[in-house]
């Protein structure tokens, strides 16, 4: 950037200190002319602010109130410099304007009567380009404009937007498949159109094995195509189209938009990590048979736990992957795992249960998925073929449907499961048998009951065909009693036991259980 120094110098007595002193070699962004009052919202900060005095010249015989106001404005906003020229309606420097000038610090030169502000202001364009910074000093404005978007809560779609206007043309935003992102985002909105030809150049250019820059042509127009990265991960590609071609400060614009939006990626990302990290504790509790704490937990998380019976599925990594196996399993790859796994019967609703599932915990290589059985779906009971190529080294095993408070003894069963699964199963013991989620919840209701063995007492019950005293006579009760317990269980399950298809149900669970 130029100084008030170097200008000085170049300008010679065309523009000089107010006082004795030296030009400060203060940095200035650019010379702008104004007699406004308040110029400051045309105004970026570094200038050097050039007036003939009409903003305050009326103002100098009824005080310097007015005087500090407007230089307190200029001082708030940044400006390097004010200079006055003389002629046009003032002769000298008022004092005042000296004086609040010299108390707010405020360097404060002059431009002879005569001098054009034309000179001065050709005079800083020359010393720019000969200093090779013409374009810089353009898109210092852009800077701006760049890095207050990314504080709009629509910050990529704001930054996009600014990037293509800046250019001239256009820009899009991709995230990297399978990236935990936002949608695409460009502008204008005619650049939709070729977001699937951009998606498809970034795949056969291989940018995300490059990690570098790529250009091709799309309609017979130059395209620039730029990995966002956050580490060493691709978080997406940034894709520009100008119409033509790019200059040094182009290409620097175009690489502080990368970093704005790998910084606003690396943000979510961080957010993400702490919310699974929330979801993760939960999940430990639960599978410790901490099943009241972890509701508690949820509660003041806000961590939505399933309203009634789960599955549990165990997802182990390969042996030579164990180490990493923490950091992999636990987002979109487990999903895309799972689905080449072979199976007895498929379970077509498993992937995309596994990407939508919150309650995870990694342990070693192996990764715990706790899915609500209500949401997940059915079982096909169809036969698939075994054996095959492309099956990945890893082998899950899922549990039948259970309650929530049964987690810990499952996770002990499974595990004995998954150690005997070779690599690219997945195992589902006792997937033979139909289990009916809505009687286990029943049973464990019946169960929970504390003041007398209701499980029990339905199981005579039923098996003795609702005959009262068959059944009191078996439980060594009072008929009376019994009634009492049975109207307790059909209230406790909101159930009739005497319905045939309730009793039929109910009873084959009981024998289950």
């Amino acid at each position: 950037m130029i100084s008030l120094a170097q200008l000085q110098h170049r300008l010679g007595a065309e523009l000089g200190p107010s006082t004795g002193t030296a030009v400060p070699r203060r940095q200035i962004s650019g010379v702008h002319i104004s007699e406004l009052e308040d110029p400051t919202p045309y105004l970026e900060g570094g200038e050097l602010l050039l007036t003939t005095g009409i903003p305050f010249a009326g103002s100098l015989s009824g005080g310097s109130a007015r005087v500090h106001s407007y230089v307190g404005r200029l001082v708030e906003r940044e400006v390097s410099a004010l200079g006055l020229g003389l002629g046009a309606g003032l002769d000298a420097v008022p004092a005042a304007l000296a004086d609040a000038c010299r108390d707010a610090g405020l360097a404060l030169l002059i431009v002879p009567a005569g001098v054009p502000f034309m000179n001065v202001s050709r005079a800083y364009w020359d010393l720019v380009s000969r200093a090779g910074q013409s374009d810089l000093v353009a898109s210092l404005g852009t800077q701006t404009a760049l890095a207050r978007a990314t504080l709009l809560p629509d910050a990529n779609a704001s930054v996009v937007k600014a990037l293509a206007q800046a250019l001239g043309g256009w820009a899009a935003y991709l995230p990297a498949a399978g990236a935990e992102a936002d949608a695409e985002t460009f502008w204008p909105s005619s650049t939709h159109g070729l977001i699937p030809q951009l998606r498809e150049q970034a795949a056969r250019l291989n940018l995300g094995a490059l990690h570098s820059a790529a250009t091709f042509q799309i309609h017979g127009s130059d395209v620039v195509e730029h990995p966002v990265l956050v580490g060493r991960r691709i978080a997406g590609f940034l894709a520009v189209g100008a119409g033509r071609k790019l200059g040094k400060a182009d290409r620097q614009i175009i690489q502080t938009v990368c970093m704005l939006l790998a910084l606003k990626a690396q943000q979510q990302q961080e957010a993400l990590a702490a919310g699974a990290a929330l979801d993760s504790a939960v999940a430990k509790l639960l599978l410790g048979g901490h099943t009241d704490a972890a509701r508690m937990l949820a509660r003041d998380l806000s961590v939505p736990l399933p309203g009634g019976p789960v599955r549990l599925l165990l997802l182990k990594a390969a042996a030579a992957e164990a180490p990493e196996a923490a950091g992999r399993g636990l987002g979109e790859e487990a999903g895309d795992v799972v689905g080449r796994l072979r199976a007895e019967h498929p379970l077509p609703w498993l992937p995309a249960a596994l990407r939508g599932c919150r309650l995870r915990y990694s342990e070693g290589a192996v990764s715990c998925f706790i899915l609500d059985a209500l949401a997940a779906g059915d079982d096909v009971e169809a036969p698939v073929a075994a054996g095959g190529n492309g099956h990945p080294p890893e082998s899950a095993a899922l549990s039948r449907v259970l309650p929530l408070h049964r987690l810990a003894e499952a996770r002990d069963a499974l595990v004995e499961v998954l150690l005997s699964v070779p690599p690219g199963t997945l195992a589902v013991p006792g997937s033979g048998q139909a289990v009916d989620a809505q009687v286990e919840e029943w049973i464990e209701s019946l169960r929970n009951f504390p003041r007398a063995d209701l499980v029990g007492t339905v199981r005579s019950y039923l098996r003795h065909r609702g005959q009262w005293e068959v059944t009191a006579r078996e439980l060594a009760v009072h008929r009376n009693s019994l009634r009492h317990r049975i109207a307790t269980a059909a209230r406790i399950i909101q159930a009739d036991l005497d319905d045939p298809d309730v009793a039929a149900r109910l009873w084959l669970g009981l024998r289950r259980a």
